[in-house]
C-alpha cells in the first residue's frame, strides 16, 4: 500500500457535491491529494468555503484556494450582471449554451491544476467534469478532457521529459442519482457542499436554478434524502 499511497493527485474541488465524491473517489485509489479551488470571482464564496470543508474532511493532504477574475471579463451569469435562470427559464428552455456557461472556465482551472502537479511531481488530475445530468456546456464532455490531456502531455516538461501526465474525469457517463448513491457508499457528508449557482452567504440554496434543480433531481432519483439547506 506504501507504493500506491505515495502517488500523487491535484483534485479540483469547487465546494459541490461532483467534486466531493470525486475527491473521494480519488482517495479511495490510493492516492495523495491535494485539493485546489480557483476563486474566478463566482456570485457568491460560499462554495469555496464548502470546498474547504470538503478538502479538510476527504483527507486532502493541502488545499489550495487561487485566485483568478474571470470577472473582468463577464460573459455569464455566474460571472456578469445577468440573472441566473431559474425554474421555467432553465438554460434557456433548453436551446443551446446556457448563460451559467463560464467562458474558458475548465480550461483555466485543469491548467491550473497542471502548474500544481508539475510542481509537486503528481502525474494525475482529478476533476468532477459531467456529460450526462450536466447543464449542457462544451468543457464538460469527454472530447475536451481527451484534447487537455493530449495538450498537457506537449506542453509540460512532466509530459515530454518524464511519465506523463492523465487527466481522470471519474462521474463523466454517471447520472446524478449514479453521483450521490457513490457518495454515500464513500461517506460523502453532502451537507458540507455547495452546489446552488447564487447561494447566500450561508452556504443556503435557492432551490430554483439549473444547479438546484439537477441536485435535487439526483437525490430524489438515487433514493436518498437530500441534505441541502435552503434560503
Amino acid at each position: 500500500m506504501s507504493e500506491t499511497i505515495s502517488r500523487k493527485a491535484v483534485v479540483l474541488v469547487s465546494g459541490g457535491m461532483d467534486s466531493a465524491v470525486t475527491l473521494a473517489i480519488a482517495r479511495e485509489q490510493g492516492f495523495a491529494v491535494y485539493a485546489l479551488s480557483v476563486a474566478y470571482g463566482q456570485r457568491h464564496g460560499s462554495e469555496l468555503e464548502a470546498a474547504e470543508r470538503v478538502a479538510r474532511a476527504t483527507g486532502a493532504l493541502a488545499h489550495k484556494t487561487v485566485q483568478v477574475d474571470l470577472r473582468s471579463i463577464g460573459g455569464s451569469a455566474l460571472t456578469a450582471d445577468i440573472d441566473v435562470p431559474t425554474d421555467l427559464a432553465r438554460s434557456g428552455g433548453g436551446e443551446g449554451i446556457p448563460v451559467t456557461y463560464v467562458p474558458a472556465r475548465n480550461t483555466i482551472m485543469l491548467s491550473i491544476a497542471l502548474g500544481w502537479a508539475e510542481v509537486l511531481g503528481a502525474n494525475d488530475i482529478f476533476c468532477g467534469v459531467n456529460a450526462v445530468d450536466y447543464s449542457g456546456y462544451p468543457d464538460c464532455r469527454p472530447a475536451f478532457i481527451d484534447a487537455f490531456e493530449q495538450l498537457a502531455n506537449v506542453a509540460t516538461k512532466a509530459g515530454v521529459e518524464g511519465a506523463g501526465l492523465r487527466i481522470h474525469a471519474p462521474l463523466m457517463r454517471m447520472s446524478k442519482a449514479d453521483i450521490a448513491r457513490e457518495g454515500g457508499r464513500l461517506g460523502v457528508d453532502f451537507a458540507q457542499t455547495v452546489s446552488c449557482y447564487q447561494a447566500d452567504a450561508q452556504g443556503r440554496a435557492c432551490g430554483h436554478c439549473d444547479a438546484c434543480h439537477l441536485r435535487a433531481e439526483g437525490f430524489r432519483n438515487a433514493g436518498l434524502a437530500d441534505p441541502t439547506r435552503y434560503a
